[in-house]
């Protein structure tokens, strides 16, 4: 499975402990998701929502600009509610694994990445499907960013 270097420790972190403590290293994670930068504190008018996911969540994508170089970073900006902390471990998981890597790296990111994470037996289908859907909506912004 192709990764950058942190997503990849993730996994190999959840691969490392047993379902129970998987539950609550997400949760450990959900509090880690860092606040918004002032451009999106209007996080309605200046994010994408994902509607596949269970809890309000909003995106932003920014892609750095083709005189950057071939290794265009990217930056992910996430916002759900403190109540939500599936959703927030989600989007925590995915910015510290995506946030700063190279779009190419992103864009080769397995789709389904997050079964290696273990969490099948212990988070519903549906929260697995928000996450799938925000790896997606990703994605789409990067491959959108760096064909324009």
């Amino acid at each position: 499975m192709t990764m950058p270097p942190q997503l990849l420790e993730l996994v190999e972190e959840f691969g490392e402990v047993g379902p129970r403590d998987r539950v609550q290293l997400l949760l450990e994670l959900s509090k880690e998701l860092p606040e918004l930068p002032q451009r999106y504190a209007d996080v309605a008018e200046s994010m994408e929502q994902v509607y596949e996911c269970q809890s309000p969540l909003f995106l932003a994508v920014e892609v750095e600009p083709a005189d950057a170089g071939p290794e265009r970073r990217v930056h992910l900006f996430f916002s759900a509610p403190q109540e939500a902390p599936t959703t927030r471990g989600f989007a925590s998981i995915l910015r510290t694994g995506l946030d700063g890597e190279p779009a190419a790296d992103v864009l080769g990111v397995p789709d389904d990445f997050y079964t290696a994470l273990g969490l099948g037996p212990v988070v519903s289908p549906l929260r697995l499907r928000g996450m799938a859907a925000m790896l997606a909506r990703i994605k789409s912004r990067v491959r959108g960013a760096v064909a324009a």
